[in-house]
């Protein structure tokens, strides 16, 4: 596990045995078998029962607000894999943005609490429900979800899981779901992008920002700038990126400028608020500017009305007449509302071959045990992370648990050996400010 550089308090974490219901299911809802008339006296024996029953880690949200909020809970329920659907054990979730502000209360996709979050895992399947025919016990899989994956054990529909490559880890596959097919569909199915356009990508450290870096680079000729504090400048140049700029110290709008007075053709904003004025004036004739996020209005633990309200008053707002005469289009996008299934799984295909092809692979940031959420949205909200923060649904380990005195000794032994520049850039205190999911 990567820790934050700077001491951060350890999130007490509650853990609550509670034999309950069944949640509602992370997937959509499938149509259950019909049953068959049965005898009087053919009632499920004790051995069947216990068969479904299971006993499972889950992060909860209980509340909008702190880092206090997410409780992990210990339940035991009844779990079986209906018609179309699989029973899956969780190796590894994904941490994204979109978790962070439904932690606050600011993402409408999300239901209200209690409620799991969760969009993408990785895992085994254990059991497979009837008319499921392409999966078995023991294949591995990666699951994307509205939500409900962050717990040990899930049963989701088939048709929301993909097979995992050989080669690839469940951690790369944890990693890949969300960050990626966002990238993609921004980039190849609105923005249309081809041989020889650039691109700004806000937050390119982050997840969505180096799945965006790595899928422009299977075009040719395309110029990627990016915006990322200084520290993490040489891991993104070395990851692709053309041009670094540092948004505390430097108007990025200014260095582009300087470096393409012409303009961009795309703008991937994450950002949203002034930001969004600022890459729709940058975009040349025929240019696209993707809305797909409103990072700036989550600047803190609990939610900022202020932020709030200064990134809507700040928001881009443009009559058609006015675009018309701009030659330049404005896109939103948010993989929560996508309802096209087929356009997921086919993106997802793509995605994987890529994968196989050696062209696109997931940069893991850090992974953190469930008991430890509250250091890894830490990681995330202080925006020190370079690539993708990971949860894992395992208990950590009593050998893992390294005492703070010995963990102060470490610090201070020189290094054995030179380390590589990505961790040595990861060993940089880091500011804040980047990333999305």
């Amino acid at each position: 596990m990567s820790n934050e550089e700077a001491p951060i308090q350890q999130q007490q974490v509650d853990l609550e045995k509670t034999p309950e219901p069944a949640e509602p299911k992370p997937a959509e809802p499938h149509p259950a078998p019909a049953e068959e008339p049965q005898q009087p006296a053919a009632a499920p024996s004790a051995d069947d029962a216990q068969e479904e029953s299971h006993t499972f880690r889950a992060l909860v949200l209980t509340g909008h607000g702190g880092y206090d909020k997410i409780k992990l809970q210990v339940k035991t329920q009844r779990m079986a894999a209906g018609s179309g659907e699989l029973l899956v054990r969780v190796k590894a979730c994904g941490l994204n943005f979109a978790e962070l502000m439904g932690r606050q209360g600011l993402y409408d996709a999300l239901a209200s609490p209690p409620v799991t979050m969760g969009m993408e895992c990785s895992g085994v399947v254990e059991a497979a429900g009837e008319d499921v025919e392409d999966r078995k016990a023991g294949d591995r899989v990666i699951v994307l979800s509205s939500s409900g994956l962050w717990q040990e054990l899930v049963v989701v529909a088939a048709d929301q899981t993909f097979l995992m490559p050989d080669a690839m880890s469940f951690q790369e596959a944890a990693a890949l779901p969300v960050n990626y097919l966002t990238a993609h569909m921004m980039l190849f199915e609105m923005a249309n992008l081809r041989p020889g356009k650039s691109v700004l990508v806000h937050m390119a450290a982050g997840g969505v920002g180096i799945a965006a870096t790595q899928l422009c680079q299977t075009v040719p000729g395309v110029t990627v700038f990016g915006t990322a504090s200084a520290s993490k400048h040489e891991t993104i140049l070395q990851g692709g990126l053309s041009h670094a700029i540092d948004y505390r110290t430097k108007d990025y709008v200014e260095e582009i400028r300087n470096i393409s007075p012409a303009g961009l053709d795309i703008v991937l904003d994450p950002l949203g608020g002034s930001d969004t004025n600022k890459g729709f004036g940058l975009l040349k004739p025929m240019g696209t500017i993707v809305v797909f996020g409103a990072a700036n209005c989550v600047t803190g633990q609990k939610k900022n009305l202020l932020a709030i309200a200064k990134t809507w008053y700040n928001q881009l707002s443009i009559s058609t007449m006015k675009l018309m005469q701009a030659n330049k289009s404005v896109c939103g996008f948010h993989l929560g509302y996508m309802k096209d299934l087929g356009l997921i799984r086919t993106t997802m295909e793509t995605l994987l071959g890529l994968y196989t092809e050696g062209k696109i692979k997931p940069r893991i940031d850090s992974t953190y045990h469930f008991e430890e959420v509250a250091d890894a949205m830490r990681r995330m909200h202080e925006r020190q992370n370079i690539g993708k923060v990971l949860l894992l649904p395992e208990p950590k380990k009593e050998e893992e648990k390294v005492p703070e005195k010995e963990a102060e000794k470490e610090e201070e032994k020189p290094a054995e050996a030179s380390a590589s520049p990505q961790e040595e850039e990861k060993a940089k205190p880091e500011e804040a400010k980047e990333d999305q999911g």
